[in-house]
Formats: structure tokens, C-alpha cells, sequence
């Protein structure tokens, strides 16, 4: 099924929408394509790739700006829901230079005995035997990631050679005594 103009266009496989023009049943031009995810990107497509400037909406309020060449980022910018944008250089957010959250920076310290384990002050319930990975939870006997809701974001796959990145630097729904504590922290 094609479409002209404003007209969403169901993806037989991928459980996307389209909404946008094409050429040769390919994605191009000015669109906006919707994954199952509720991720949307919108911006320039050709060929049926993200081509030339567009930006890609997370359902948490994060996003990425970026330039794209056949499919692939030329360069982008990632700003998370907060306003705090990254950078790959010099990024020192919540690290041992400063381990402060980006709540934390922006809205000061809680008082001395008051723990603050994540950005996100309460932070969720993370399911007994997965971790928190900051967009859903992994869950290493499968190694899916699901959102919040516990819907498949992706499969996870290496991050720097390492394959279970998570299993060290997450939060787990691990019961210690009556603590959750990431096992890396153990």
C-alpha cells in the first residue's frame, strides 16, 4: 500500500507506519516513519533510508538530532527528556569526576542519609532477575530489553566486546537483605 501525502502507511513486517511519499514503493522525502516501539523519526528519507537531517523521538522524552547518509548517522546530537544533552567528549555525568544525577545538578543534593540510587526520584521497580538499563529492563535468560511496559525494544547485543554491559552496570531486581542492589555493587 502506498501513500500520498497524509495518509499512514502500514508496514507488512515491521509493525512501522509511514507516513510520507514514495518512489519505486522506497520511503522519500519529507516523513515521518513510526516504529512499534513508539519511537517516530521525522525528517528527510531516500530510498527508503533516514537521509539528510532528521530527528528520532523516544517514547521518554529523549532525543536524537542527526545528519544521516544511506541509513547511516554522519553526525547528531543526543538530548536526553531533562534538556541534558550528551557529549562524547569530556562527559563526566555521574562518573567518578562527579557522581551526581542530572536531577541532583539541577535541583541540588538531598540531605545526608537520603539515598538517591537513580535520575529518576523514586526509582521503578525493576522486575526479580533483570536490570534497569535507563529505556527498559534486560533481561540476561533472555537477552531482550523491554520497555517499561514490557514491550520488545531490541536484543541485546554488545556494547564495547562486552555482551552482559548490564549485569555490571545496572540496577537489578536482586534481593539483598531489604535492598535491590545492582550485582557489580554485591
Amino acid at each position: 500500500m502506498a501513500t500520498v501525502g497524509d495518509a499512514l502507511d502500514p508496514m507488512q513486517y515491521t509493525g512501522s507506519t509511514f507516513l510520507g511519499n514514495r518512489i519505486h514503493g522506497r520511503m522519500e522525502g519529507e516523513s515521518k516513519y513510526f516504529l512499534p516501539t513508539e519511537t517516530r523519526y521525522e525528517g528527510e528519507m531516500k530510498d527508503g533510508m533516514f537521509h539528510g537531517k532528521g530527528t528520532l523521538f523516544f517514547p521518554n522524552g529523549n532525543k536524537y538530532e542527526g545528519i544521516w547518509d544511506s541509513g547511516l548517522v554522519v553526525e547528531g546530537q543526543y538530548t536526553f527528556a531533562d534538556g541534558l544533552e550528551y557529549k562524547p567528549e569530556k562527559w563526566h555525568y555521574c562518573d567518578s569526576y562527579d557522581r551526581r544525577f542530572y536531577t541532583e545538578i539541577c535541583g541540588g543534593l538531598k540531605p545526608a542519609g537520603i539515598c538517591q540510587l537513580t535520575n529518576l526520584d523514586p526509582p521503578r521497580n525493576i522486575p526479580t532477575g533483570c536490570y534497569d538499563c535507563g529505556d527498559g529492563f534486560y533481561n540476561p535468560d533472555t537477552r531482550v530489553i523491554t520497555d517499561y511496559s514490557f514491550r520488545f525494544l531490541r536484543n541485546a547485543g554488545a556494547l564495547n566486546g562486552k555482551t552482559h554491559w548490564p549485569l555490571l552496570c545496572s540496577r537489578s531486581g536482586h534481593l539483598l537483605g531489604d535492598t535491590l542492589w545492582p550485582l557489580g555493587l554485591q
